[in-house]
């Protein structure tokens, strides 16, 4: 597998360690707020990486923190009247609610910012004995002219990022770009430091989370593309000068989500929350649109491409069930290479810079293959015990699941269909028709007709008329 790293503009193999582990740090959410489903894309784009690096055998340590401390935490808090730590915790929790229904696998460690004050500290100390920090009456500082590859990830000169970067405005900084550190504050919550009362900045954050667990030559540091600068730039910046060392040996950035051409935004109460986009459309319809355009390009959310990506889930969810409940054991020797043909074509679009994108498209080339069998009346079990498995484990690596059913409930779900079969021999067609009704209404099974049989399929019900 390769991957476009972006500190140095080369597509790069990824290579896991003597242990054979890969080391990913992914930068989480603030927790002032639900998730949206910029935050979304990002989330889904690392899982699917994640998910393909275990199909293929490696270890994978992941770590995705939760930023639980900031100033647009602080002020929520004020604006309801509680705590810093109730929002965040209410925030985290709605996190899991989200990431849970969109099957996102659990990280190994979701640090917080709160838990970590410590590390933080130490690391500004050691920053500030080799003199790449300085104290002002404001604060601790980074002093970015001591850096000096400072620019190398978003491949801005000092003098660019100067005069045409949003930079935090303070007369006693040595340099305009100098970023803080710690920021001295008696404005709760507060730590107490060696330098005075104050809290952590945000890059401080995430340089101290990601060394703590996963050391310095981390394999995989990503996020989204917004936070090239300043953020990254800080923690390349501040972690390289406490180690000596090179912090990430490959950065990964995710591109935005847009709503009509325009990026989203809560000032322009644009934002569409994971919440509601599931509630909408479902979780698999979200995965599939999230992860149907390369991560490094924008995507652009509208009603036609949920819709497109609808479609395409009730083709999968059609697929799999057939594939499962086809009664046809005609033998032939046609072992569909088709399926092997197209997995490997899916894996290759994987290893390829995760083209996601491509990677569904042989996957769904599979899926009608399938469909269309199963409408000539062709599909055999012999043929589903060479295809399902293949279907499974691409479905697996994107995420995908379709729904369960236990085997009680199957078991009814099956004498229905056995009594409807008798009403259908006997011509009683509305009595037929009801138990297809009955079974729709109560189980959310939708059935297929076939020469002799019916298969059945359990879909993911869409409200049809909800809205944001």
């Amino acid at each position: 597998m390769k991957i476009y790293n972006r500190i140095n503009n080369e597509f790069e193999k990824v290579i896991p360690n003597e242990d054979n582990n890969i080391r990913i740090y992914l930068c989480g959410v603030t927790t002032y707020d639900d998730c949206h489903i910029g935050h979304a894309r990002t989330i889904l784009v690392f899982d699917v990486l994640r998910r393909y690096l275990l199909y293929n055998g490696f270890g994978v340590i992941f770590v995705q923190n939760f930023t639980d401390i900031d100033d647009k935490i602080i002020s929520r808090a004020k604006k309801e009247g509680t705590t810093a730590e109730e929002i965040s915790s209410r925030y985290v929790k709605s996190y899991f609610e989200d990431f849970t229904k969109l099957n996102v696998l659990l990280a190994e460690r979701y640090p917080r910012a709160t838990e970590h004050v410590q590390e933080m500290i130490n690391l500004v100390e050691g920053l500030i004995k080799k003199n790449y920090a300085y104290i002002t009456s404001h604060g601790v500082y980074f002093r970015v002219k001591r850096f000096e590859s400072y620019g190398k990830l978003s491949k801005k000169s000092v003098e660019e990022l100067q005069s045409g970067a949003r930079i935090e405005i303070d007369a006693l900084k040595e340099n305009p770009l100098d970023f803080a550190l710690w920021k001295f504050s008696n404005d709760g919550p507060v730590w107490n430091s060696p330098w005075g009362k104050g809290r952590p900045g945000w890059h401080l954050e995430c340089s101290a989370m990601a060394l703590k667990y996963l050391g310095s030559n981390i394999d995989i540091h990503g996020g989204g593309q917004d936070l090239i600068f300043p953020h990254h730039e800080n923690e390349v910046a501040q972690s390289e000068s406490f180690t000596d060392e090179l912090f990430s040996k490959l950065w990964m950035h995710i591109g935005i989500v847009t709503l009509k051409t325009e990026k989203m935004s809560k000032s322009l109460g644009n934002i569409i929350t994971v919440k509601k986009a599931i509630e909408k459309w479902g979780a698999n319809t979200l995965r599939l649109y999230l992860l149907n355009t390369h991560y490094s390009k924008p995507i652009d959310y509208t009603d036609e491409m949920l819709s497109e990506a609808l479609q395409k889930w009730r083709q999968i969810e059609h697929c799999v069930y057939e594939l499962k409940t086809t009664k046809k054991q005609k033998q032939t020797s046609d072992e569909f290479g088709i399926a092997v043909q197209s997995m490997t074509d899916f894996k290759d679009s994987l290893d390829d810079n995760v083209n996601t994108s491509l990677a569904i498209s042989s996957f769904l080339n599979l899926v009608s293959e399938v469909n269309k069998l199963s409408s000539l009346d062709i599909l055999t079990q012999q043929m589903s015990s060479v295809i399902l498995p293949i279907i499974e484990d691409m479905m697996k690596i994107l995420g995908l699941r379709v729904l369960e059913v236990a085997e009680e409930e199957k078991l009814k779900i099956e004498q229905l269909i056995n009594r409807r079969d008798k009403y259908r021999n006997e011509k009683q067609f509305s009595e037929s028709d009801e138990i297809r009704r009955q079974l729709y209404d109560h189980y959310s099974i939708e059935l297929t007709d076939h020469s002799g049989y019916t298969t059945w399929k359990k879909i993911e019900k869409i409200p049809s008329k909800s809205r944001y």
